[in-house]
């Protein structure tokens, strides 16, 4: 056990996380997505998205170069209002960092992820993408 890390971050997780470079790209998906389809490592979490995107969040900062940090799948109208909200506050990113796409460009953007991270969430659009910046930039 190690002290300072969020007990959801295992070693196999922290070793991808550590492994990614500037700019690439960690999909965390809900239980519907096909992470195993992708052709990536999946690394599979037993908590929900919003959970996993903020013990993620302690140890990866996010890119805050050009163009948005975090991608959100733009949901069907009467879904996804409760887990999009709560993905959105565990970024802990400035609105205008975010990015909506529709679900069939985010399942074609996610072909090109360096790796995804499953989550056991059953609420539907509960999937998001976040792009790791640098060490000590400022996210504010």
């Amino acid at each position: 056990m190690l002290t300072g890390i969020d007990p959801l971050l295992g070693g196999d997780l922290l070793q991808i996380l550590d492994h990614m470079g500037h700019n690439d790209t960690l999909l965390v998906t809900d239980a519907h997505y096909p992470a195993h389809a992708m052709g990536v490592p999946v690394v599979d979490l037993a908590t929900t998205s919003p959970q996993a995107v903020r013990a993620i969040r302690t140890v990866l900062p996010v890119d805050m170069y050009a163009g948005p940090s975090i991608t959100l799948m733009t949901p069907e109208p009467g879904t996804g209002e409760e887990v999009q909200p709560q993905l959105q506050e565990a970024t802990a990113t400035r609105a205008d960092r975010l990015e909506w796409i529709d679900r069939f460009a985010f399942y074609e953007r996610g072909r090109e992820v360096f790796a995804v991270v499953r989550t056991l969430e059953t609420r539907e659009y509960g999937c998001i993408m976040l792009r790791k910046g640098v060490v000590g930039d400022d996210e504010s």
